[in-house]
C-alpha cells in the first residue's frame, strides 16, 4: 500500500524552460519560446480552463473521493479474502497455510504493480491507465468466484493485486494534479488514510457474507462493488495529468497551420518508456542499499503492515478460543485497529502546529524566511513509535477468556493510533529528505512494506499456536521496540545523516 503524491513527477518542465506556475500571467497562447520551438504552458495558471486546478470545488471532492474509494476497495480486497477460509478449505481439501498464501501473493501484487504503473502513467496519462487497470482488477475477480480448485484463486489473486495497485501508485498524482499546495492537506489527508483503513474493513464486510452465505458470494459482493467503481471512473474522473493535458492543448493549437510549431514539452521528452521503467525498478533499490535513513525507516513502516497483516490470521484465533466470537464478530473485532487509524489521523492538525514551532525556532537561529528540515516531519513517528508497542503488549496481555473482550482490542486501538503515526511522520520525511527522488522513495517504502505483509501471514498461526496468544503477541511487540530509538535518532541527527547522502536534500 503506498501513500501521497508522485513526487518525481511534475507538471512543469523547468529543463525545458516551460512553467506551470500557478502566478504564471501570460497572453494566449501561453508560451515559451526554445530555437524553432514553442512551448505552451497554461494561460493564467491555475485559471486556465483545461487546468484540473481551475474545476470546481465540488468537482475536485468528487475524483477524489472516487480515486480513495477505489484504494479503499482495492486494500479491503486483500483482507476480506480471509474470511472465506473456512468454506474454501471444506470445499478445496486444502491446507491453511496454502489459503494464507493467496492473501501473501495479493500484497505482493499490490508491491510489484506500482513499479510498471507509475511510469506507464507519465506516457499516457493517469486515466487510460486507470480504466486498464481496473478492468483488468474486475476480469481477475471472475475466476475467483467461479473457481474449482484453489490454485485458480491463487492465481487470480496476485493478478488481481498486481492490476488493482493501480490507484495505490498514482491517485496520490491525481489529489496533486487537482489542488494546490495551500489546498493539499485535506484531500490528502482523505487518500492517505483510505489504504490503511481498507484492510480493518475487509474482514467486517467478509465476516457478515461468510457467515449468511457461500463464500463465492465475498467475490460477488466485489464483482458489484468494482463494477460500481468502474462506471464512476469512466464517466467522472477525466484526465488530470498535466503534462498530457498540455500536450492536448498543443495539439488543439496545431490545428491552425500557423501554429505549428506549438508543442508540449513531453512531446519532446527524450525519456522512453523502457528506461522510465528500468528506472522504475532501479532506484527505489539504490535508495534502499545506500541510504541509512531510507532503509531504517522502510523497515519500520514494514514491520507494523507486517503485524497488521499477520493480525487476520490471529484475530480469529484469540477470539474465537478466548471470546467464542463467530465469523462476523470477529470481523468486528478488527475495529479497534481501525477507529485507532481515525484517530491518529485526528491528530494531524497538533502535528502541524509542532511543525510550525520547530519552523519558527529555525528562522530564529537563521536568516532563511520559512526555512524547514525534513526532520520536522518525524515528531508524529517519534510518539507513534512509543505507543506502537504499548498497544500491542496490553494485547498481548489482556488476551485471556477471564478478561473482557473490549480489553484486548483497546490495546489494538492503541496499536493501530501509533501506526498511521508512524506511517505518516515518515512518508512525509521521505518526500521531504529526498525531494527530487520522493516517488522512488516512497516506491522503495512501498516494495519493503508489501513484501513483509506477505510474508508475515505465513507464520503467524504457526507462531501463535507454538508460544501462545500471550507470548506471539509480545514477540511482535519486541520487535517494535527495537525500532522505538529510530525516529528521534533521525530526528536529533538527521541532518548530519544527509550531508553525507549522495541522494538526499542537504
Amino acid at each position: 500500500m503506498t501513500n501521497g503524491p508522485n513526487k518525481d513527477e511534475t507538471p512543469s518542465f523547468t529543463d525545458r524552460r516551460t512553467s506551470d506556475d500557478s502566478n504564471a500571467q501570460m497572453p494566449s497562447p501561453s508560451a515559451i519560446s526554445e530555437a524553432d520551438t514553442v512551448f505552451v504552458t497554461w494561460d493564467g495558471g491555475d485559471d486556465d480552463p483545461m487546468n484540473p486546478r481551475s474545476f470546481g470545488k465540488a468537482r475536485k471532492w468528487v475524483i477524489v473521493l472516487i480515486v480513495s474509494s477505489a484504494s479503499f476497495c482495492v486494500t479491503a480486497t486483500s483482507s476480506i479474502y480471509t474470511s472465506t477460509y473456512t468454506q474454501m478449505e471444506a470445499e478445496f481439501g486444502n491446507s491453511r497455510i496454502i489459503s494464507v498464501l493467496g492473501l501473501s501473493l495479493f500484497v505482493l501484487g499490490l508491491s510489484c504493480g506500482p513499479l510498471f504503473f507509475s511510469p506507464l502513467s507519465e506516457f499516457y496519462g493517469r486515466r487510460p491507465i486507470y480504466l486498464v487497470a481496473w478492468s483488468l482488477f474486475v476480469i481477475w475477480l471472475i475466476p475467483q468466484a467461479v473457481a474449482r480448485n484453489i490454485a485458480t484463486v491463487i492465481v487470480g489473486r496476485f493478478l488481481g493485486g498486481f492490476s488493482g495497485s493501480t490507484f495505490l501508485a498514482v491517485s496520490g498524482g491525481t489529489v496533486s494534479d487537482l489542488f494546490s499546495k495551500d489546498e493539499l492537506q485535506y484531500p490528502m489527508a482523505i487518500f492517505t488514510a483510505s489504504p490503511f483503513i481498507g484492510p480493518c474493513i475487509g474482514p467486517l464486510i467478509g465476516g457478515f457474507v461468510n457467515y449468511n452465505l457461500d463464500w463465492r458470494w465475498t467475490y460477488y459482493v466485489l464483482l458489484i462493488w468494482a463494477f460500481v467503481m468502474i462506471l464512476l471512473i469512466v464517466f467522472l474522473v477525466p484526465e488530470t495529468y498535466h503534462p498530457i493535458l498540455l500536450r492536448k492543448k498543443a495539439r488543439q493549437l496545431r490545428k491552425s497551420p500557423s501554429n505549428a510549431h506549438f508543442k508540449a514539452p513531453i512531446e519532446v521528452s527524450e525519456k522512453s518508456i523502457i528506461s522510465s521503467i528500468t528506472m522504475s525498478l532501479k532506484r527505489p533499490f539504490q535508495l534502499l542499499f545506500f541510504e541509512l535513513m531510507c532503509l531504517n525507516l522502510c523497515i519500520f513502516s514494514a514491520i507494523l503492515l507486517g503485524i497488521l497483516y499477520l493480525f487476520f490470521g490471529a484475530f480469529p484465533l484469540i477470539f474465537s478460543a478466548n471470546y467464542a466470537f463467530n465469523l462476523w464478530q470477529v470481523g468486528l473485532s478488527f475495529l479497534g485497529i481501525g477507529v485507532g487509524l481515525l484517530i491518529g489521523i485526528a491528530t494531524d492538525p497538533i502535528w502541524r502546529r509542532i511543525r510550525v514551532r520547530l519552523v519558527s525556532k529555525l528562522g530564529e537561529k537563521s536568516t532563511a524566511t520559512g526555512a524547514s528540515e525534513p526532520e520536522f516531519r518525524l515528531p508524529p513517528a517519534i510518539a507513534g513509535s512509543i505507543l506502537v508497542p504499548i498497544g500491542l503488549f496490553m494485547f498481548a496481555w489482556t488476551s485471556y477468556p477471564e478478561i473482557h473482550w473490549i480489553v484486548p482490542i483497546l490495546g489494538s486501538l492503541i496499536f493501530g493510533t501509533g501506526t498511521i503515526l508512524v506511517f505518516t511522520g515518515i512518508f512525509t520525511f521521505l518526500v521531504d529528505a529526498y525531494p527530487e527522488y520522493a516517488a522512488s522513495a516512497l516506491a522503495a517504502n512501498t516494495f519493503v512494506r508489501c513484501l513483509f505483509a506477505a510474508i508475515f501471514p505465513l507464520f503467524g498461526s504457526q507462531m501463535y499456536e507454538r508460544l501462545g496468544f500471550q507470548w506471539g503477541s509480545s514477540l511482535l511487540a519486541f520487535l517494535t521496540v527495537v525500532m522505538v530509538p529510530f525516529p528521534y535518532l533521525f530526528f536529533k541527527y538527521g541532518k548530519k545523516i544527509r550531508a553525507k547522502s549522495r541522494f538526499a536534500k542537504n
